[in-house]
């Protein structure tokens, strides 16, 4: 069976990172969490001095840009692929609020994204991945030959990232979820490089009201579909 790249871009919190882990390891693909590495930079610029007031100091990430090493090691027991920082394990670290409200202005600086897209693009020089974010069916592989846009509603996917973080024993509130959630689409989606959009070829999955096997089964299906073509 001939190996292929899965894309799958959607807005924050949509649910894209859990059927992306889940279906590469259904299909046996390695699975790359792009929205991980972004977050892993912020959590560098956060450890670094290099954020106040909500913003971002640009030319000093910049400058940092070639001292920051992102790697990932494969699920363990926990079932979850750990994200490094310069070979420290940052998978708690980086899915914690702060980090979040900074994540979109980090990952819409150019030079950022022009680093962390080369180091996407050599992870599928192999093909047989899956890997999901935001630009990922439109500019670091517009080739690829599954592309799937996922799609919630704000309210729905707050209250999915609200269970998620309180499940992780985190003190955050339903609004101040929301709120963050409709800031990351407005930046994600006005933003001047690689802005998040649907590829014209990507297929639409509203998981607004699917359960998770529902959601699986689709994706599945799809997959099937391409590679027996």
């Amino acid at each position: 069976m001939k190996k292929i790249i899965v894309a799958i871009d959607g807005y924050s919190s949509s649910g894209k990172s859990t059927m992306a882990r889940e279906l590469a390891k259904r299909i046996g693909y390695v699975y790359v969490d792009s929205g991980a590495m972004y977050r892993a930079v912020t959590l560098y610029a956060i450890e670094h001095g290099m954020t106040a007031d909500g913003k971002v100091d640009r030319e000093a990430l910049v400058a940092a840009l070639p001292e920051i090493r992102i790697s990932f090691t494969p699920a363990g027991s926990d079932g979850v692929q750990h994200t490094h920082l310069n070979g420290r394990d940052v998978e708690t670290e980086i899915r914690d609020m702060q980090v979040s409200s900074l994540v979109s202005p980090v990952a819409e600086i150019p030079e950022v994204r022009e680093r962390l897209v080369k180091m996407q693009q050599e992870f599928g020089e192999s093909k047989g991945i899956v890997m999901d974010g935001r630009d990922i069916g439109t500019t670091v592989f517009p080739d690829a030959e599954m592309k799937v846009f996922v799609d919630a509603s704000a309210e729905e996917r707050a209250r999915r990232r609200l269970k998620e973080m309180q499940e992780k024993g985190m003190d955050v509130t339903y609004e101040e979820v929301l709120d963050n959630i409709r800031q990351r689409d407005h930046i994600d989606t006005t933003r001047a490089v690689s802005p998040l959009r649907k590829a014209a070829d990507a297929h639409v999955l509203d998981n607004d009201k699917m359960t998770h096997q529902q959601q699986m089964e689709w994706l599945l299906n799809l997959y099937n579909t391409i590679v027996n073509e």
